[in-house]
């Protein structure tokens, strides 16, 4: 079981204050007891003084030594004497303990206390009673003179006035200290809220995250720590759910690519059976009886010759596309205009094999650093491509300009409609380019092996389709020629 933090807070901050008060009355009591004790003294010690210098008085204006039979007699008088002056009940008696007088003998016909029996044996004391609303002192002394102990004076205060003042402060005391406790358990109870409150939100957002909703979020209108931690919570989530879309979109690519790669390979498989096979078979035919028919002999070598070249380039176009560390060659200065020249003027024979045509436009002094042999077979696979796949019967169209410090190569050719999605992944090694109209033999290989030759020589290639023709750009940087300040 759980137990919420803001129940410990209560708990804890309940037993802090009940402590604290049962502390705080306790230590008032002893204070106002310790000051009233301190008061009654005082005043005793005061009463005893002056009631001593009027019994030696009584006894120098008579010329008595100490005597206990004298005491005895001015016993009323100073009595009387004494309850007035010091107004308090006066108590005479001898130093036996025996009530000589009283004006109010009913205030001392009580049993004997401490007070009597102390002065009875030569000390002074005194005893407190407290009876409801009423306190009350007696205070015993005995009283000596010339060294003689002739009787006891023993006195009757009423200090309930005192008692019931000290008695008010330490009420009020108390209930201020009890406000004052209430108000801050009152403010700690707010406090442990606001503070609890959205850590229980926090502990139930992060919940729904472990169980997968990655869309909750936390929204405080504070700017303390709890704010911060709610705004890093929320960053937190942001972060979960782009790495995760990330993973996703990653896992998904992946498995395009497998499935990609599977096709690749099912294909190329199928392709290199094909002539394979087409090669045996003619081979075993040309064994068995090749020699006694001349034409067949004939027709089966040119079959299996051109096979083999067929097989051959692709070969070398799958050892293009699985060459993960190209080892570029000295690059020189090369003309590319000439070379496309004479790849367009090669490359008519096969256009008109297919029923099409070469038109090309090429600028004097393309000047640029390449490979010369990897710029001619980059225009072979172009212009290879736009002849294989434009429509019948059509024109191939390329192009070749400088632009300011650029030279850009232009092939064009009208083509059936490329989707967008397609069009952005025809340079993928293991994406089939044209799936519906691919030639026989063809695994789509071409447009992959363009995109590393124009990367090796730190070119740029974009393939648009608009109003059913396809173009695809090429640039290249151009170095300065002579006629130019070179």
């Amino acid at each position: 079981m759980i137990r919420k933090i803001s129940i410990k807070f209560l708990i804890g901050f309940f037993l802090i204050f009940s402590f604290s008060f049962v502390v705080l009355n306790q230590t008032v009591k002893e204070f106002i007891r310790t000051s009233n004790q301190n008061l009654v003294t005082s005043e005793l010690v005061g009463l005893k003084n002056n009631s001593n210098v009027y019994v030696r008085q009584a006894f120098l204006i008579n010329h008595f030594s100490s005597n206990e039979l004298y005491f005895g007699e001015i016993a009323r008088e100073i009595a009387t004497d004494l309850n007035h002056t010091t107004d308090s009940s006066v108590g005479v008696y001898t130093v036996k303990g025996k009530l000589l007088y009283a004006p109010d003998s009913s205030l001392f016909q009580q049993q004997m206390q401490s007070d009597l029996q102390q002065a009875i044996d030569g000390n002074t004391a005194y005893s407190i009673t407290y009876d409801r609303n009423k306190t009350t002192v007696l205070f015993s002394y005995p009283v000596v003179i010339d060294g003689s102990k002739v009787g006891i004076l023993r006195f009757y205060k009423d200090f309930s006035s005192l008692y019931e003042q000290t008695g008010q402060i330490r009420q009020i005391t108390l209930y201020i200290a009890l406000a004052i406790f209430a108000a801050a358990f009152l403010f700690s109870y707010i406090l442990s809220r606001h503070i609890t409150i959205p850590l229980t939100r926090l502990t139930q957002a992060s919940t729904e995250v472990k169980n997968g909703n990655l869309d909750i979020r936390l929204h405080f209108k504070r700017r303390d720590e709890i704010g911060r931690l709610a705004e890093n919570f929320n960053d937190m989530i942001d972060q979960i759910s782009r790495q995760i879309h990330i993973i996703e979109k990653d896992r998904d690519h992946l498995k395009q690519l497998h499935q990609q790669e599977k096709r690749f390979f099912d294909n190329i498989t199928h392709e290199l059976k094909t002539p394979l096979t087409s090669i045996l078979g003619y081979a075993e035919l040309i064994r068995l009886n090749g020699e006694k028919d001349r034409v067949f002999f004939d027709k089966g070598m040119n079959h299996i010759i051109e096979e083999s070249r067929r097989l051959h380039a692709m070969v070398l176009k799958l050892l293009e596309v699985s060459r993960k560390n190209i080892m570029i060659n000295e690059l020189d200065r090369v003309d590319i205009g000439l070379i496309l020249r004479d790849v367009c003027e090669s490359m008519t024979i096969r256009a008109q094999r297919y029923k099409k045509t070469i038109e090309y436009e090429i600028s004097e002094e393309l000047i640029m650093l390449a490979d010369g042999d990897r710029i001619r077979q980059l225009f072979i696979n172009l212009i290879d491509n736009a002849i294989k796949y434009s429509l019948p019967f059509s024109a191939v169209s390329v192009k070749a300009v400088r632009s300011e410090e650029k030279i850009r190569l232009i092939f064009s050719n009208p083509s059936d409609p490329i989707e967008a999605e397609h069009l952005s992944r025809l340079l993928q090694p293991f994406y089939p380019a044209y799936s519906d109209s691919a030639e026989e033999g063809s695994v789509g290989l071409g447009l992959s092996i363009v995109k590393s030759i124009v990367e090796e020589s730190a070119g740029s290639i974009m393939i648009t389709n608009e109003h059913n023709e396809t173009i695809v750009t090429v640039e290249f940087k151009a170095l300065e020629t002579a006629g130019n300040g070179e």
